[in-house]
Order: structure tokens, then C-alpha cells, then sequence
């Protein structure tokens, strides 16, 4: 791999100042145990996230979901209880519940208070457009948690 840590030169150097895009490749990196992503770029780590429509129609939903899709669901999901941790204090945690056939949720939760659900259902396709239609949907999810958990702290505090 280069220097610039790009794949066929396609890396831009421009740095990525969104907290939540942060958060993520920080999970991304905490789980990588043999330190595959320690000198990629950041653009090139969230790269998988990014799914033209295209691409996702390319994409069979017959059979099992791709453990690499797995991953990335539940990458994104421990970044947005990560960053909800942050700014409220409140210990976040993540379930995952997904079925053979892609269709399932996402919860993040604190005590007994469920700061976000997302029903999945295609998740043989879960992406997004571009990067900052990943960064607007994650900073929603964070920011409606945040909103839920400064209303309740009583419950998420149990």
C-alpha cells in the first residue's frame, strides 16, 4: 500500500472533521484486532459503507447476510452509543437482532431507556449513497438519543 493509503490513487487527503464519521472509524479500528486499518486513511476505512443504488441492486438478498455487512451494522450502531456515551455520561449499549434472510433491528440503549431503533430489512444491502448521507443519518440517530436521554436521565441512569 502507498503512502497516501489509497487503493488505485482514488484516496483524497481531505480529513474527516465529522464527529460522528470519527466515532465510527474509531469503532472500526477498535475492533481490529490485527491491526489491518492502523495506517489507513479514514475515507478509505468508511469506504465499504458507501453503496450506489446501483451496486445495491447488484446485490443478491438470497441466502445468508455477508458477515463483512454484519460488521459494518454493528460498527455503525456501537458509533452512535458511543457518541450518545459521550455527550450525555450515560453507559450505551448496542443489540443487534438479525435474521438469516437480512431483516431485523438495531437498539441502543442506556438502563431501560431504548435511545434508538432502526427496523432493518434488505440488510444484504445496508449502505449509504455517499459519505455524508452516512454522516447525516448517523448524526440523527446521535442526536435523537442525546435529545431522549437529557429528557429521561432517571431512566437511563437504572
Amino acid at each position: 500500500m502507498s503512502e497516501n493509503n489509497s487503493v488505485n490513487g482514488t484516496a483524497t487527503s481531505t480529513p474527516i472533521t465529522s464527529p460522528f464519521l470519527k466515532a465510527l472509524v474509531q469503532q472500526i479500528r477498535a475492533q481490529d484486532s490485527y491491526g489491518t486499518y492502523r495506517n489507513w486513511a479514514d475515507e478509505l476505512i468508511l469506504k465499504p459503507f458507501v453503496v450506489t443504488k446501483q451496486k445495491k441492486r447488484e446485490i443478491s438478498i438470497e441466502g445468508e447476510v455477508d458477515l463483512a455487512t454484519i460488521s459494518r451494522i454493528n460498527a455503525f450502531f456501537r458509533a452512535v452509543a458511543s457518541s450518545i456515551e459521550k455527550e450525555t455520561g450515560l453507559i450505551s449499549h448496542v443489540v443487534v437482532d438479525l435474521g438469516h434472510e437480512g431483516f431485523g433491528w438495531a437498539l441502543v440503549f442506556s438502563g431501560r431507556l431504548l435511545l434508538t431503533v432502526k427496523t432493518l430489512r434488505d440488510a444484504h444491502r445496508y449502505g449509504f449513497d455517499s459519505l455524508e448521507k452516512l454522516e447525516e443519518e448517523g448524526a440523527s440517530f446521535v442526536n435523537k438519543g442525546i435529545d431522549l436521554a437529557k429528557r429521561f436521565p432517571e431512566v437511563g441512569n437504572i
